[in-house]
């Protein structure tokens, strides 16, 4: 068996995978991609994931991509220390929040972090160099063409991301009641909670947890999230953009 995960430390589609290989125990091998020379656009990294993002996994040759199918795979091909319901009405509610967090707050963190992050170190590049930085990203072009050069996205588009991370939280305290805790499903840690964790600890990272205050079932999940050790040996040193850039 040999699992090769080629990531970035600091992303958290990667982070998401990590901790879910961590949960289960699989003794995997990490390449970090050099986002510095843009290595993710690279022509030899296209030819496994034509998208151009991170993470990509390479099980035995198998070239798995997109984070959240990689942690529904892994868990499928690895069935020991299951993070899935044994009962398909069970995995069907489990699939509706990795679907949700897929589609509301992925997307969503990307905007703050561009813009405290990401957006001055674009500035240096000409306008000939940002499209051709744009261009060469198959499935980010639309994002980087969004977002103003060097100063990131406006004001609306700030708001109305993080009005859609704030709804993620809402949607998340509403499930803990429902399901009665301590995960996300109940009694059963899931893919679910690992799904969106990595995005909670940028947001707080981004200065972002004021969103959450009110929030007590949200605020011991997450603290108890915290506690384990996935979490631990997912976030080392420089993980955080905070450490990091």
């Amino acid at each position: 068996m040999s699992l090769l995960l080629y990531n970035f430390a600091h992303s958290t589609c990667s982070q998401k995978v990590r901790m879910v290989l961590w949960e289960k125990g699989l003794e995997f091998e990490n390449y970090y991609i050099d986002h510095k020379i843009r290595e993710q656009t690279s022509e030899w990294y296209l030819k496994l994931n034509p998208n151009g993002v991170v993470p990509t996994l390479d099980h035995n040759g198998s070239i798995i991509i997109d984070s959240s199918v990689i942690i529904e795979y892994l868990d499928e091909v690895f069935p020991e220390n299951s993070l899935t319901p044994e009962d398909p009405v069970e995995r069907a509610h489990m699939r509706k929040w990795l679907r949700y967090f897929e589609e509301v707050p992925t997307p969503s963190i990307r905007v703050p972090t561009f813009n405290q992050y990401l957006a001055k170190k674009l500035a240096k590049y000409s306008d000939e160099e940002y499209l051709e930085l744009a261009n060469n990203h198959p499935v980010r072009k639309q994002f980087y063409l969004n977002m103003t050069k060097g100063e990131g996205f406006d004001n609306r588009q700030t708001e109305e991301a993080v009005d859609r991370l704030r709804q993620t939280i809402v949607r998340m305290e509403k499930g803990l009641t429902e399901s009665g805790g301590p995960w996300l499903m109940g009694k059963k840690l899931t893919l679910a909670d690992y799904c969106v964790v990595a995005i909670l600890d940028r947001m707080e990272d981004l200065g972002l947890a004021g969103v959450w205050k009110e929030n007590k079932l949200f605020i011991d999940w997450f603290d108890r999230i915290k506690q384990r050790d996935a979490f631990k040996l997912t976030f080392f040193k420089n993980t955080r953009l905070s450490e990091f850039m």
